[in-house]
């Protein structure tokens, strides 16, 4: 499989690491206009780089629009010139749907990822959905490329993508609040800065691998922590007080509607 990279940031960076540690067969090459950038793809990552878009969707059966959302119609002109319909356009831009890169490529066979931060040490969750004209050789390999990087959850509505935006996408920022907030909380106590912050950031990843590896819902996680009286049930009582559940919903709802807007352009 070939697979062009159209921008060679951190997203695609993490994408093909992925796929080279995995040892899973991938002919890559990078459209990157930055010569830095595009020197270090080839020192660290070892792929072919192009300064030229055009260059690089020549050939390849997957092009994998890796750049931010403003600069779609920057590349607009490059990428419909050059791409034929046997070619799968698969986009990790946030917000920008399906039927809007149809539109501007005027294509079909469209793939829309939204993988989260962590795909950069291969613990990631990327939310996927495809056209109906992606043929299933292709799909399969996606398959495997988003395993590479942590696991995927593929939707059959695309509007599923939009809300694992705000929820999975954005969610890494929300979790390193609450790390920074867990550690300042132990530093004012009188902790040192990194001594709270080792046991903030362990407390976190424990925490979220309890839940995922015993298969219990958090409500009941939470239980077995929190006795009658005790130090937790005085510290979740803080926080019911304060809306901390109504705040994070209040936190994914507004980046969901914040993706909306930068669907519609706005």
């Amino acid at each position: 499989m070939r697979l062009a990279f159209i921008g060679g940031g951190v997203m695609a960076r993490a994408i093909i690491a992925g796929l080279k540690d995995a040892g899973i067969s991938a002919d890559i090459i990078v459209g990157e206009p930055v010569e830095n950038q595009r020197e270090s793809l080839q020192n660290d990552l070892k792929v072919e780089t192009t300064s030229s878009n055009k260059d690089a969707v020549s050939g390849a059966d997957i092009v994998v629009i890796s750049v931010k959302p403003q600069q779609l119609d920057a590349i607009q002109a490059d990428l419909k010139s050059t791409l034929s319909k046997d070619q799968t356009v698969m986009s990790i831009m946030a917000g920008v749907k399906m039927h809007t890169i149809g539109l501007k490529l005027d294509h079909k066979k469209l793939i829309r990822v939204m993988p989260n931060t962590p795909t950069q040490i291969r613990k990631g969750i990327s939310a996927w959905t495809a056209s109906k004209e992606v043929d299933q050789p292709v799909l399969d390999f996606v398959r495997d490329m988003l395993q590479a990087i942590g696991d995927e959850i593929r939707f059959s509505d695309e509007k599923h993508i939009d809300i694992a935006t705000a929820l999975s996408g954005s969610g890494p920022g929300y979790v390193f609040v609450f790390i920074e907030a867990l550690t300042d909380a132990g530093v004012e106590l009188g902790l040192p800065v990194q001594t709270a912050r080792d046991l903030a950031s362990q407390t976190v990843l424990g925490s979220a691998a309890l839940q995922r590896e015993s298969g219990q819902h958090p409500a009941e996680l939470r239980n077995m922590v929190t006795s009658p009286g005790g130090t937790t049930a005085a510290g979740l009582a803080s926080l019911e007080n304060g809306g901390f559940r109504g705040i994070i919903a209040d936190a994914v709802r507004a980046a969901f509607e914040r993706g909306e807007d930068l669907a519609g352009g706005k």
